[in-house]
């Protein structure tokens, strides 16, 4: 049996950014993500094609988190 990747259902009062990196990458991603006090939620697609989602109120702070992350882990931002 072969697994498929689900798109996450992320609901009303939600945002999302979408962040690729190495495959490698993704573990140490999501344990800083889950050690952010609840700031997020991590979904991985496909590899390290992930989704991240976010309380809206939270907006800002993800913003500036994956801002500061994303170049330490040569990883790249795609447009929300």
């Amino acid at each position: 049996m072969s697994r498929k990747p689900v798109v996450p259902c992320v609901g009303d009062g939600l945002v999302v950014r979408r962040v690729v990196m190495r495959a490698r990458d993704v573990v140490f991603f999501k344990g800083i993500v889950e050690a952010s006090d609840g700031l997020a939620a991590v979904f991985a697609e496909h590899g390290g094609d992930l989704v991240v989602a976010a309380p809206a109120s939270r907006v800002q702070e993800l913003d500036a988190f994956l801002d500061d992350l994303c170049p330490e882990l040569g990883a790249m931002r795609l447009a929300p």
